[in-house]
Formats: structure tokens, C-alpha cells, sequence
């Protein structure tokens, strides 16, 4: 069973311009690849060519992955959603409790999230942890460092 993810116009349209990447000059060259392989010689004894057609299987799963993935994604219609709460695609000012520094992050899909870019997943522990809560609030995260407490600051799109 799939399921459905929502991304930003942007991120949806990064997974489709790999995807289309990995169709055309991936393919491309995983075709040159299996050829080189192939002309070295008997085929029985040919670790390259059986090194080649294992990336080749590799590259059709991921393709399919991709396919999979762009096909159930859908575009988050940010005007829609409501500020009160964090949920995804929400701009979220944090506060840790322990040292006072002010974080901030957007939660986004897994494919989206991008640490350095102050994007982090709705599957991770701290956006697991964040969901659903209000300004004002405070969220305890297990995280594998150990505990962290964060006041929540501000939300906004």
C-alpha cells in the first residue's frame, strides 16, 4: 500500500527532474556499461558484467522507487492550512530549553528535508515531535543524543 506524501511545488519538481535524469542518461549509462562488460569476453567468468547488471537492477528499483514515490506525491496547498498548529510545511521558531538557543525549521517530506537548509523531516524525531503541538507549547523529543525540551516560539507559513 502507498502512500500519499505532500511536497512543495519545488520538492516535487526536484524528484521529478532525478527521476527523468535517471531514465534517460542513467539508463544511457548503464546500456554502456553492460556493453563494455559484454566485449571483454565469455560471459560465464565476467565479474564485470555481472557487476554491471546488478547496478542495472539497482537502477530500474530506484526508478521504480522514483516512479512510485512522483506518482502518490501531491502539492501542499499552503493557504489551506492552519497556523495554530505545526504540521507539515509549517515554519516553526523553537527554543531549546537546556542551552536557550533559538532554532529554526520548516518540516517538509522525507525526500525535502535538508538539514542545512533549516529543512528537516515529519519523520524524524523531532518533527515527530513537533506535530500537532501550538505556540506556547513544550515538546519533550527522544532523540539519540538523549532528551531535548523545546519551547515552541512561533509558527507561520
Amino acid at each position: 500500500m502507498s502512500t500519499i506524501n505532500y511536497y512543495t511545488p519545488e520538492g516535487l519538481q526536484k524528484l521529478k527532474d532525478e527521476l527523468q535524469d535517471l531514465k534517460i542518461r542513467g539508463r544511457a549509462k548503464a546500456a554502456d556499461d553492460l556493453r563494455e562488460a559484454r566485449d571483454k569476453g565469455d560471459l560465464s567468468e565476467n565479474a564485470e558484467y555481472d557487476a554491471a547488471k546488478e547496478a542495472q537492477g539497482l537502477l530500474e528499483l530506484k526508478i521504480s522507487k522514483l516512479e512510485e514515490i512522483v506518482g502518490n506525491a501531491r502539492i501542499l496547498d499552503e493557504s489551506n492550512l492552519d497556523t495554530s498548529k505545526v504540521l507539515i510545511m509549517s515554519k516553526v521558531k523553537l527554543k531549546n530549553l537546556k542551552n536557550n538557543m533559538v532554532l529554526d525549521y520548516t518540516l517538509v517530506a522525507e525526500e525535502e528535508a535538508n538539514l542545512a537548509a533549516g529543512k528537516i523531516s515529519v519523520k524524524s524525531p523531532i518533527g515527530k515531535g513537533l506535530l500537532g503541538k501550538s505556540a506556547g507549547d513544550t515538546a519533550e523529543i527522544t532523540v539519540p543524543a538523549g532528551k531535548l525540551q523545546f519551547e515552541i516560539l512561533e509558527i507561520s507559513r
